[in-house]
């Protein structure tokens, strides 16, 4: 039996083309004879290698795109305004670039070395040619790699220096457009905002403020931002009643929060008509945060407690409004905030409000 026959043979034998009898027999002459059985074990590591070199083959075309997407001293620019940018890039494609991916294709060679597999001067020179492509691939890596472990080591230094606190901020139009607290991002140099997870974070303007009623709205700005989405809650002018079941969801911890309460006054604290006072938990970070009745509708924003005082805070809905009213054209270029007055909410249990609400509410980073 020559050695291309054996070879076909051991193909049918792993391909499982071999019917049972064929199978008895050729495992009784692997048993017997070593030479066979040595070409059977050999044969396998040399198949299970070129699979290997395929998926090398796709992970490479992975890091020359990644390598095509990203401008590393553009990067390094715009992290000085970004801090929160090495966050996002590394979640993204840490998985593609900590891989090592040439040991594998060394593997591959070696067993095709030791097999006898690369004898032709053909075979040769795809060798040399695999190699420079390895060596492509490795550099490729180590820039990246590089490069994100420089933007790494900046943030672990930059943040910490001149970080301020958090609050809560939410969505008030799909393109952009925030609201929080005035207490929450006076005297900010830089404001971020950032979901529970991390997979959303950027860089926010504050266009208007209205200190007199605690409002501030903020502008997303980083060119890589598209839309919020349609937000699936309404905004509702008109007064609430005493009694009225309402709930929260902001950051006054490291993740999302919920509170759930009611209307325990129609004015705030010293009979501030500003306010509301409210029966419910919430704490300092959620500040800025939505307060919400039960279909949905946004009828005030969080102010967090007042010292000394049982309770909650938030104020009107109905500020929010003349906020926006307020706020100069110059502000909006051509933008216009038109605040949404219908809620999606109204048919959903309050799980399914939560699950879409986290979406567009975000915690607010202040650095000054």
């Amino acid at each position: 039996m020559s050695d291309i026959e054996l070879i076909a043979i051991v193909e049918r034998y792993l391909n499982g083309e071999m019917n049972a009898d064929e199978r008895i027999r050729f495992e009784m002459l692997r048993r017997e004879n070593v030479e066979v059985d040595n070409t059977v074990k050999e044969h396998q590591e040399f198949t299970s290698r070129l699979k290997q070199y395929g998926e090398r083959l796709e992970f490479e075309n992975l890091l020359n795109d990644i390598h095509n997407e990203i401008d590393v001293q553009a990067l390094k620019d715009e992290f000085i305004h970004h801090p929160s940018l090495i966050v996002r890039l590394w979640r993204n494609h840490h998985s593609k670039i900590s891989v090592a991916a040439s040991i594998a294709i060394f593997a591959v060679l070696g067993t095709l070395f030791l097999t006898g597999y690369l004898k032709t001067q053909k075979q040769e020179t795809d060798v040399i040619n695999l190699k420079k492509e390895i060596a492509q691939v490795k550099h490729t890596n180590d820039v990246i790699s590089k490069s994100i472990n420089t933007l790494n080591t900046r943030s672990k230094v930059v943040a910490p220096s001149n970080y301020h606190g958090t609050g809560t901020a939410f969505a008030i139009s799909s393109d952009g457009y925030l609201v929080t607290n005035f207490h929450v991002i006076n005297g900010a140099d830089s404001v971020f905002i950032q979901n529970a997870d991390g997979t959303s974070a950027y860089h926010a303007k504050v266009i208007s403020t209205d200190p007199a009623n605690d409002i501030a709205v903020l502008k997303v700005t980083d060119a890589s931002f598209k839309t919020f989405g349609a937000l699936p809650y309404g905004f509702k002018k008109a007064k609430s009643d005493l009694g009225e079941d309402v709930y929260t969801y902001g950051y006054s911890k490291d993740d999302g929060f919920y509170s759930r309460g009611y209307i325990s006054s129609g004015n705030g604290f010293k009979g501030d008509s500003v306010k509301y006072q409210l029966a419910m938990d919430v704490d300092f970070g959620n500040s800025g945060g939505p307060l919400l009745d039960a279909k949905g509708n946004v009828i005030a924003i969080i102010s967090s407690k007042q010292a000394h005082t049982d309770g909650a805070y938030a104020i009107k809905s109905k500020y929010l409004f003349k906020a926006i009213q307020a706020i100069s054209p110059d502000s909006l270029k051509s933008d216009k905030i038109i605040l949404n007055s219908k809620s999606k909410f109204a048919n959903l249990g309050r799980t399914q409000q939560l699950n879409k609400l986290q979406n567009y509410v975000f915690m607010v980073k202040v650095y000054n």
